[in-house]
């Protein structure tokens, strides 16, 4: 009787390979982005006007998702090329090296707009180095997985996403805690401006050491050996995926639209919009209070002039909501491997993002002040449930789908081009359109709930061209040898 014969990479250290990297690639992410609402605005980007200060703190931010499409090519080629391995490895350290370096950078009281411009250049290095982490380490989890539970492995990359945004927003939370202001905890103290809110940065170094600890152990998966013992391993994979995958790229870029519009609408937009004051009177005696804490020009007119109200949470008790609703996230993602397992990625995916269509007319339901501070802490608590629950269902599927719709010796680069460019569409431009929408909603923010709508509407079409690739062979979809 033949002896079974172990898999090149347990079980375990997959899912741990898999979800440490992007634990920490999405903590060091999450972290930026927590900053971008925080402190940023204030310590590098102080214009005296608070609409521009924030919306040129996201312009940084959004910069980076540029820079995802470029990692995604060069980070793909090594990965189709020479192998997963060595390419996780570097895409983790670029982003960790990058992040700690923005813990340590000089603000705008110290060296003017050098500040801004330093900031801008190690964005773009996290943005980078992301665009070739998520792919890679969907990769280690569908091309290691057993047969019928390739979505199934395919979630554990994507729970790094909720993790990463818990731990980084719970350290934050934990700072802001011992670092109170003395007299008003809506405001960011001298501590905390000064010093407490680079710890979370400096912190990303003690996770990446783990993170490459787990990587260096892992052995490259049988798809990967067979497509280079078979002479399909090309020698210009970015050629080959653009001559011959366009379609694939195409049809990927947008089934991912509509889950990058929704998870940084929920995050980003939702911390924006919900720690607002929900008076003028409120927001301006704080915003005069940070700028004399930074020597900044305070003009309360102007000021008056682009003011739009927000829900009036404190910053501590909405980012505790926030994660009670990234909870549901990570659940529902585990939820949706089976499922997609069981039924086919693209009918799961064609049903939820029906719902998320129909979830982008309920803001102005959810998210606009109710009659008492229960009611409007109930529904929008309701809300962040709700759309992380979404969020879990349509992001779970895709560490299995995208690098499905490839080959062995493109999809590296096919999945990772598809699932970055598509965040230049969502990610990069929704914060920013969000705020815009807001803005010229009267503060209102139904035309964000439509936005929402459009992009799902337009995933919803890429679905339905889209073939289903459940039963797929991985294996034996190495693609077509390189001429000789």
């Amino acid at each position: 009787m033949a002896t079974a014969v172990a898999p090149a990479n347990p079980r375990s250290r997959v899912i741990t390979a898999s979800l440490v990297g992007t634990t920490i690639e999405f903590y060091d992410f999450y972290v930026y982005a927590t900053a971008a609402v925080l402190v940023f605005p204030i310590l590098f980007f102080p214009t005296g006007n608070d609409t521009t200060s924030l919306l040129a703190s996201f312009g940084v931010f959004g910069a980076a998702m540029v820079a995802r499409p470029i990692g995604a090519m060069v980070f793909g080629h090594f990965g189709d090329r020479f192998g997963r391995k060595a390419t996780l490895v570097a895409s983790l350290l670029t982003m960790g090296i990058a992040t700690f370096l923005i813990g340590v950078l000089p603000t705008f009281q110290q060296i003017n707009w050098w500040a801004a411009l330093l900031l801008l250049f190690l964005r773009l290095a996290q943005g980078f180095a992301l665009g070739g982490e998520w792919s890679g380490a969907a990769l280690v989890a569908t091309e290691n997985a057993p047969e019928g539970k390739r979505a199934w492995y395919g979630t554990f990359p994507q729970l790094g996403a909720p993790i990463g945004f818990i731990i980084a927003n719970g350290i934050f939370l934990a700072i802001n805690a011992l670092l109170p202001h003395e007299s008003d905890p809506s405001l960011k103290s001298e501590a905390f401006l000064s010093w407490g809110w680079r710890v979370p940065f400096l912190f990303s170094a003690v996770m990446v050491i783990v993170g490459l600890w787990v990587r260096l152990r892992l052995v490259e998966s049988e798809a990967f050996t067979r497509a280079e013992s078979k002479g399909t391993i090309r020698k210009y994979p970015l050629a080959t995926v653009f001559r011959h995958h366009w379609k694939q790229l195409i049809l990927g870029t947008f089934i991912m639209l509509a889950t990058y519009v929704l998870f940084y609408l929920m995050t980003n937009f939702t911390l924006t919009y919900g720690t607002k004051a929900a008076s003028l009177e409120a927001a301006s005696a704080a915003a005069q209070a940070a700028a004399e804490s930074t020597g900044a020009a305070f003009d309360p007119s102007a000021f008056a002039a682009q003011f739009y109200p927000g829900l009036g949470f404190g910053y501590t008790n909405f980012v505790i909501m926030q994660i009670v609703g990234v909870v549901f996230f990570g659940v529902f993602t585990l939820v949706s491997g089976p499922l997609a397992d069981r039924i086919g990625r693209r009918k799961l995916l064609i049903w939820v993002t029906a719902a998320i269509l129909l979830f982008g007319f309920t803001f102005n339901f959810f998210l606009l002040p109710q009659a008492t501070p229960e009611l409007t802490f109930a529904f929008t608590q309701a809300f962040l449930i709700l759309g992380f629950l979404l969020m879990g269902l349509t992001f779970g599927p895709m560490g299995a789908l995208l690098p499905e719709l490839f080959p062995t010796n493109v999809r590296y680069s096919g999945s990772a081009i598809a699932y970055n460019v598509s965040s230049i569409l969502g990610a990069a431009v929704a914060p920013l359109i969000a705020v815009a929408l807001w803005s010229s909603a009267g503060g209102a923010p139904w035309l964000v709930g439509i936005y929402l709508s459009a992009m799902a509407a337009l995933t919803l079409i890429a679905l339905i061209l889209s073939p289903e690739t459940k039963d797929l062979d991985l294996n034996a979809e190495l693609g077509v040898p390189a001429q000789p």
